[in-house]
Protein backbone atom coordinates (compact mmCIF):
# COMPACT_ATOMS: atom_id res chain seq x y z
CA UNK A 1 0.00 0.00 0.00
CA UNK A 2 1.11 3.12 -1.27
CA UNK A 3 0.89 5.94 1.81
CA UNK A 4 1.18 9.75 1.67
CA UNK A 5 2.93 10.83 4.69
CA UNK A 6 1.00 14.27 5.82
CA UNK A 7 2.70 16.15 8.45
CA UNK A 8 6.44 16.95 9.30
CA UNK A 9 6.39 17.40 13.39
CA UNK A 10 7.86 15.32 16.13
CA UNK A 11 4.87 12.41 15.42
CA UNK A 12 5.66 12.06 11.49
CA UNK A 13 8.87 11.71 12.39
CA UNK A 14 9.57 9.22 15.42
CA UNK A 15 5.53 7.17 14.67
CA UNK A 16 4.55 8.01 11.57
CA UNK A 17 7.46 7.63 9.14
CA UNK A 18 9.64 4.83 11.15
CA UNK A 19 6.49 2.81 11.19
CA UNK A 20 5.70 3.22 7.50
CA UNK A 21 8.93 2.57 6.69
CA UNK A 22 9.35 -0.44 9.05
CA UNK A 23 5.99 -2.51 7.75
CA UNK A 24 6.50 -4.81 4.91
CA UNK A 25 3.72 -4.28 2.86
CA UNK A 26 4.14 -0.19 3.18
CA UNK A 27 5.47 2.27 1.11
CA UNK A 28 5.70 5.69 2.23
CA UNK A 29 5.12 7.13 -1.54
CA UNK A 30 5.46 11.08 -0.72
CA UNK A 31 5.53 13.51 2.24
CA UNK A 32 3.13 16.83 2.46
CA UNK A 33 3.46 19.60 4.92
CA UNK A 34 2.43 23.28 5.99
CA UNK A 35 6.14 23.74 5.89
CA UNK A 36 7.87 22.94 2.12
CA UNK A 37 11.60 23.11 3.50
CA UNK A 38 10.58 20.60 6.36
CA UNK A 39 8.82 18.85 3.92
CA UNK A 40 11.76 18.17 1.59
CA UNK A 41 13.66 17.44 5.01
CA UNK A 42 11.75 14.40 5.69
CA UNK A 43 11.18 13.14 2.25
CA UNK A 44 15.12 13.32 2.54
CA UNK A 45 15.00 11.10 5.26
CA UNK A 46 12.55 8.90 4.70
CA UNK A 47 14.05 8.56 0.72
CA UNK A 48 11.10 10.01 -0.79
CA UNK A 49 9.46 12.60 -2.44
CA UNK A 50 8.26 15.30 -1.30
CA UNK A 51 4.74 17.14 -2.83
CA UNK A 52 3.97 20.50 -2.92
CA UNK A 53 0.67 20.03 -4.27
CA UNK A 54 -1.27 17.42 -1.57
CA UNK A 55 -3.94 16.64 -3.85
CA UNK A 56 -1.53 15.73 -6.31
CA UNK A 57 -0.14 12.99 -3.60
CA UNK A 58 -3.56 11.95 -2.74
CA UNK A 59 -3.62 11.04 -6.76
CA UNK A 60 -0.49 9.11 -6.40
CA UNK A 61 -0.75 6.54 -3.44
CA UNK A 62 -3.26 4.43 -2.12
CA UNK A 63 -3.57 5.93 1.71
CA UNK A 64 -2.85 8.85 4.01
CA UNK A 65 -1.15 8.80 7.32
CA UNK A 66 -2.01 11.81 9.07
CA UNK A 67 0.13 13.37 11.64
CA UNK A 68 -0.87 17.21 12.06
CA UNK A 69 -3.21 18.87 14.39
CA UNK A 70 -6.73 17.76 14.63
CA UNK A 71 -8.65 20.94 12.88
CA UNK A 72 -5.89 20.43 10.28
CA UNK A 73 -6.54 16.94 9.34
CA UNK A 74 -9.82 16.88 9.50
CA UNK A 75 -10.42 19.00 6.11
CA UNK A 76 -7.65 17.27 4.49
CA UNK A 77 -8.86 13.51 5.59
CA UNK A 78 -11.77 14.56 3.63
CA UNK A 79 -10.31 15.22 0.61
CA UNK A 80 -8.14 11.90 0.51
CA UNK A 81 -11.11 10.01 1.21
CA UNK A 82 -12.77 11.98 -1.64
CA UNK A 83 -9.71 11.22 -3.62
CA UNK A 84 -9.81 7.50 -2.99
CA UNK A 85 -7.61 7.22 -0.05
CA UNK A 86 -7.83 5.11 2.55
CA UNK A 87 -7.10 7.05 6.18
CA UNK A 88 -4.56 6.29 9.02
CA UNK A 89 -5.36 9.45 11.56
CA UNK A 90 -4.16 10.09 14.47
CA UNK A 91 -6.12 11.37 17.39
CA UNK A 92 -8.58 13.34 18.37
CA UNK A 93 -9.88 12.81 14.42
CA UNK A 94 -11.49 16.91 15.01
CA UNK A 95 -11.91 18.90 17.87
CA UNK A 96 -15.15 19.99 16.46
CA UNK A 97 -18.30 17.61 15.99
CA UNK A 98 -19.15 18.47 13.20
CA UNK A 99 -15.98 18.10 11.38
CA UNK A 100 -15.96 14.68 12.59
CA UNK A 101 -18.79 13.95 10.82
CA UNK A 102 -17.71 15.44 7.78
CA UNK A 103 -14.51 13.10 7.45
CA UNK A 104 -17.24 10.27 8.67
CA UNK A 105 -19.78 10.91 5.93
CA UNK A 106 -16.74 11.06 3.46
CA UNK A 107 -15.64 7.77 4.48
CA UNK A 108 -18.96 6.16 4.01
CA UNK A 109 -19.28 7.74 0.91
CA UNK A 110 -15.51 7.12 -0.40
CA UNK A 111 -16.26 3.09 0.79
CA UNK A 112 -12.60 3.80 1.92
CA UNK A 113 -10.94 1.84 5.01
CA UNK A 114 -9.79 4.00 8.03
CA UNK A 115 -7.88 3.27 11.69
CA UNK A 116 -7.59 6.24 14.09
CA UNK A 117 -4.24 5.43 16.03
CA UNK A 118 -5.26 5.51 19.52
CA UNK A 119 -1.91 4.29 20.48
CA UNK A 120 -2.81 2.05 23.49
CA UNK A 121 -5.16 0.11 21.03
CA UNK A 122 -2.73 -0.92 19.55
CA UNK A 123 0.06 -1.65 22.07
CA UNK A 124 0.34 -5.94 22.04
CA UNK A 125 0.06 -5.95 25.92
CA UNK A 126 -2.42 -3.22 26.70
CA UNK A 127 -4.49 -4.40 23.60
CA UNK A 128 -4.53 -8.16 24.19
CA UNK A 129 -5.29 -7.19 28.39
CA UNK A 130 -8.49 -4.87 27.08
CA UNK A 131 -9.57 -8.03 24.83
CA UNK A 132 -9.94 -9.98 27.77
CA UNK A 133 -11.82 -7.71 29.70
CA UNK A 134 -14.44 -6.64 27.26
CA UNK A 135 -15.18 -10.93 27.22
CA UNK A 136 -16.16 -10.56 30.28
CA UNK A 137 -19.21 -9.63 31.81
CA UNK A 138 -20.29 -7.09 34.84
CA UNK A 139 -17.86 -4.25 34.58
CA UNK A 140 -18.94 -1.68 37.30
CA UNK A 141 -16.67 1.27 37.52
CA UNK A 142 -14.04 2.21 35.41
CA UNK A 143 -11.38 5.32 36.42
CA UNK A 144 -8.12 6.36 33.88
CA UNK A 145 -5.85 8.63 35.04
CA UNK A 146 -3.22 10.23 32.76
CA UNK A 147 -0.75 12.70 33.81
CA UNK A 148 2.05 13.63 32.30
CA UNK A 149 4.64 17.26 32.71
CA UNK A 150 4.52 17.88 28.90
CA UNK A 151 3.56 21.46 30.24
CA UNK A 152 5.46 21.07 33.81
CA UNK A 153 9.23 21.36 32.49
CA UNK A 154 9.26 18.24 30.81
CA UNK A 155 11.69 18.20 28.25
CA UNK A 156 9.40 17.06 25.15
CA UNK A 157 9.12 18.83 21.97
CA UNK A 158 5.15 18.58 22.34
CA UNK A 159 4.77 21.39 24.66
CA UNK A 160 6.07 23.47 21.97
CA UNK A 161 2.70 22.21 20.33
CA UNK A 162 0.15 25.22 19.76
CA UNK A 163 -3.03 22.96 19.14
CA UNK A 164 -1.99 21.01 22.79
CA UNK A 165 -1.35 24.61 24.45
CA UNK A 166 -4.76 25.31 23.14
CA UNK A 167 -7.22 22.14 24.17
CA UNK A 168 -5.00 20.69 26.73
CA UNK A 169 -5.05 17.04 28.51
CA UNK A 170 -8.54 17.08 27.50
CA UNK A 171 -7.96 16.91 24.02
CA UNK A 172 -4.11 15.18 23.45
CA UNK A 173 -5.12 12.18 25.97
CA UNK A 174 -8.70 12.02 26.27
CA UNK A 175 -9.04 10.15 23.09
CA UNK A 176 -6.79 7.49 24.80
CA UNK A 177 -8.49 7.29 28.16
CA UNK A 178 -11.69 6.73 26.29
CA UNK A 179 -10.72 4.58 23.66
CA UNK A 180 -9.98 2.25 26.38
CA UNK A 181 -12.99 2.67 28.55
CA UNK A 182 -15.75 2.73 25.78
CA UNK A 183 -15.19 -1.26 24.65
CA UNK A 184 -15.59 -2.49 27.84
CA UNK A 185 -18.01 -0.18 29.95
CA UNK A 186 -20.15 0.49 26.55
CA UNK A 187 -20.77 3.99 24.48
CA UNK A 188 -21.64 7.15 26.14
CA UNK A 189 -24.24 9.30 24.84
CA UNK A 190 -23.37 12.60 25.41
CA UNK A 191 -26.58 13.67 24.14
CA UNK A 192 -27.88 12.06 26.92
CA UNK A 193 -28.51 14.34 30.17
CA UNK A 194 -25.89 13.92 33.00
CA UNK A 195 -23.99 11.60 31.34
CA UNK A 196 -21.23 13.43 30.57
CA UNK A 197 -19.77 15.84 33.49
CA UNK A 198 -16.80 17.71 33.60
CA UNK A 199 -14.74 20.19 36.15
CA UNK A 200 -11.38 21.89 35.85
CA UNK A 201 -8.58 21.52 38.75
CA UNK A 202 -4.85 22.98 38.58
CA UNK A 203 -2.94 24.04 35.43
CA UNK A 204 -4.99 22.46 32.49
CA UNK A 205 -6.51 19.29 34.52
CA UNK A 206 -10.13 18.02 33.71
CA UNK A 207 -11.76 15.45 35.86
CA UNK A 208 -14.82 13.63 33.88
CA UNK A 209 -17.28 11.24 35.04
CA UNK A 210 -19.04 9.68 32.68
CA UNK A 211 -22.34 7.60 32.71
CA UNK A 212 -22.53 4.31 30.43
CA UNK A 213 -25.34 3.22 28.32
CA UNK A 214 -24.92 -0.29 30.51
CA UNK A 215 -24.87 1.39 33.75
CA UNK A 216 -21.47 1.52 34.42
CA UNK A 217 -19.80 4.52 35.50
CA UNK A 218 -15.97 5.59 35.01
CA UNK A 219 -14.04 8.72 35.94
CA UNK A 220 -11.01 10.04 33.88
CA UNK A 221 -8.47 12.65 34.91
CA UNK A 222 -6.36 14.50 32.42
CA UNK A 223 -3.88 16.38 32.81
CA UNK A 224 -0.29 17.94 31.30
CA UNK A 225 0.89 20.01 34.04
CA UNK A 226 1.68 18.13 36.90
CA UNK A 227 5.27 17.09 38.13
CA UNK A 228 7.57 14.86 36.85
CA UNK A 229 7.44 12.84 39.90
CA UNK A 230 3.73 13.06 40.15
CA UNK A 231 2.98 11.55 36.52
CA UNK A 232 2.00 8.02 35.10
CA UNK A 233 -0.62 6.30 33.55
CA UNK A 234 -3.36 4.19 35.20
CA UNK A 235 -6.59 2.56 33.72
CA UNK A 236 -8.72 0.46 36.04
CA UNK A 237 -11.93 -1.80 36.11
CA UNK A 238 -14.03 -2.77 39.20
CA UNK A 239 -16.96 -4.88 39.06
CA UNK A 240 -18.38 -8.90 38.93
CA UNK A 241 -14.87 -10.09 37.43
CA UNK A 242 -13.16 -8.47 40.86
CA UNK A 243 -10.44 -5.90 39.92
CA UNK A 244 -8.21 -5.08 37.10
CA UNK A 245 -5.78 -3.03 36.45
CA UNK A 246 -3.68 -2.50 32.92
CA UNK A 247 -0.35 -3.66 32.17
CA UNK A 248 2.27 -0.05 32.56
CA UNK A 249 3.25 0.68 29.03
CA UNK A 250 6.35 -0.77 27.74
CA UNK A 251 9.43 1.45 26.63
CA UNK A 252 9.25 -0.37 23.01
CA UNK A 253 8.41 3.74 21.80
CA UNK A 254 5.60 3.78 19.34
CA UNK A 255 6.64 2.31 15.86
CA UNK A 256 5.44 -1.27 16.63
CA UNK A 257 2.08 -0.13 17.21
CA UNK A 258 1.73 2.24 14.68
CA UNK A 259 3.08 -0.85 12.57
CA UNK A 260 -0.14 -2.89 13.57
CA UNK A 261 -2.13 -0.15 12.93
CA UNK A 262 -1.08 -0.23 9.73
CA UNK A 263 -2.12 -3.81 9.65
CA UNK A 264 -5.61 -3.01 10.61
CA UNK A 265 -5.93 -0.31 7.80
CA UNK A 266 -4.48 -3.42 5.21
CA UNK A 267 -6.98 -5.86 6.42
CA UNK A 268 -9.95 -3.30 6.79
CA UNK A 269 -8.84 -2.38 2.98
CA UNK A 270 -8.77 -5.78 1.88
CA UNK A 271 -11.48 -7.23 2.89
CA UNK A 272 -14.17 -4.66 3.29
CA UNK A 273 -14.86 -5.02 7.43
CA UNK A 274 -14.62 -1.97 8.80
CA UNK A 275 -11.94 -1.71 11.78
CA UNK A 276 -13.38 -0.80 15.49
CA UNK A 277 -10.61 1.63 15.70
CA UNK A 278 -11.68 3.22 12.73
CA UNK A 279 -13.46 6.98 12.16
CA UNK A 280 -16.87 6.28 13.89
CA UNK A 281 -15.24 5.28 17.13
CA UNK A 282 -13.41 8.77 16.19
CA UNK A 283 -16.28 10.86 15.85
CA UNK A 284 -17.65 9.33 19.09
CA UNK A 285 -14.52 10.55 21.57
CA UNK A 286 -14.98 13.75 19.71
CA UNK A 287 -18.75 14.07 20.97
CA UNK A 288 -17.94 13.23 24.28
CA UNK A 289 -15.28 15.40 25.09
CA UNK A 290 -16.85 17.97 22.70
CA UNK A 291 -19.78 17.62 25.87
CA UNK A 292 -17.62 17.49 28.51
CA UNK A 293 -15.49 20.83 27.38
CA UNK A 294 -18.81 22.40 27.22
CA UNK A 295 -19.58 21.83 31.00
CA UNK A 296 -16.01 23.41 31.93
CA UNK A 297 -15.84 27.32 32.52
CA UNK A 298 -13.45 29.56 30.30
CA UNK A 299 -12.54 31.64 32.94
CA UNK A 300 -8.90 30.65 34.07
CA UNK A 301 -8.36 27.97 31.30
Amino acid sequence: MRFGLLGTGPWAERAHGPGLQAHPRAEIAGVWGRRPEAARALADRFSTRAYDDVDALFADCDAVAVALPPDVQAPLAERAAAAGCHLLLDKPVATEVAAARRVVAAVERAGVASVVFFTLRFREETAGWLAERAGEEGWLLGRADWLSPVFAGADTPYAASPWRGDKGALWDVGPHALSMLLPVLGDVDPAAPGAVTAARGPGDTVHLALRHASGASSTCTLSHTVPPQASGVTLQLHGTPGVQTAPERDDAGPVPAFVRAVDALLEAAETGRPDPRDVRLGLRVTEILAAAEECLPTAGA
